[in-house]
């Protein structure tokens, strides 16, 4: 039985179908399975955490290589499927939840051990919901290894992209400053069911060791970056202080000026180094 197949057989024995309010898209391609596998290079020493299990088509080889699976699904039409399949796994543990709302710092540190040394981050993501989940495996301090995720494929560009350069937005530079980002794979939309209307891309995000810039204050760091991404089609001056980072036009300008920056410059064209510098010149002022 392939995986077409296999899957089809699953959804019709339990009655299943894609729940479109979570984003479900069942991958059925066996090479793009393979391929996540040797990109992830799992092995009995890392803990996996799996988001959005869905049938469990990826978590049944992640069991095969890693020390532990953690899966965190909130579906709960798929918990009787999962827990069928992967029961007698030792090395496999369920929690049925919305991953925004389990403490996952808890989680992780609770698992690691002389045996399990490293923690990885493994999933297929609902589109609908990326930029949060990416966002809180980030900001949160986890002691993670590196997360693989497969997203939208115009989502995995930005996430991807170098600040400074095309397609960049906030969330570019937070990925950056936390990782060294990377696309791995694209995946057409034609290797799930049902077929969505994008095509996706795996994401590799290698968590640096300390951050890629180093800011006295990051709530103001990333509250700059935020101002000058709110209003794309005005300069950057102007975003400072429609948003309130600086007093007046004059002061900006002066900051601009100080940082060896054109006045007129939108911040899509700053490198996450003109940021922190701008930051480090507003917290001198404060």
């Amino acid at each position: 039985m392939n995986l077409i197949e296999e899957t089809k057989f699953i959804m019709h024995k339990y009655g299943i179908t894609a729940n479109k309010s979570l984003g479900q898209n069942f991958l059925i391609n066996e090479n793009v399975i393979n391929s996540i596998i040797e990109i992830s290079q799992i092995s009995n020493e890392d803990l996996i955490i799996e988001i959005g299990p869905g049938l469990g088509t990826l978590t049944s080889r992640l069991l095969d290589k890693a020390g532990k699976v953690i899966a965190i699904e909130l579906d709960t039409k798929m918990l009787n499927i999962l827990n069928d399949r992967f029961s007698l796994y030792k090395n496999f543990e369920l929690i049925n939840n919305d991953v925004l709302k389990v403490n996952l710092k808890e989680l992780i540190e609770k698992n690691l051990n002389q045996n399990i040394k490293k923690c990885k981050i493994v999933a297929n993501l609902p589109y609908y919901i990326t930029t949060p989940i990416i966002m809180k495996l980030l900001e949160n301090n986890l002691p993670l290894d590196s997360i693989i995720v497969m997203v939208q494929k115009e989502v995995a560009i930005r996430l991807t992209a170098i600040p400074g350069q095309k397609d960049t937005g906030a969330i570019t530079h937070s990925i950056y400053y936390y990782s060294e980002p990377e696309i791995v794979l694209d995946v057409p939309r034609n290797c799930f069911i049902p077929s969505p209307d994008v095509n996706s891309s795996v994401i590799k995000l290698q968590l640096l060791k300390s951050p890629r810039v180093k800011v006295s204050n990051e709530k103001l760091f990333f509250d700059i970056i935020k101002s000058a991404f709110s209003q794309k089609r005005k300069t950057l001056i102007n975003s400072l202080v429609n948003n309130k980072i600086v007093s007046s036009k004059e002061n900006a300008e002066k900051l601009l000026k100080s940082a060896n920056l054109d006045t007129k410059i939108r911040g899509e064209k700053l490198s996450i180094q003109d940021f922190a510098n701008i930051c480090e010149m507003i917290k001198k002022q404060q």
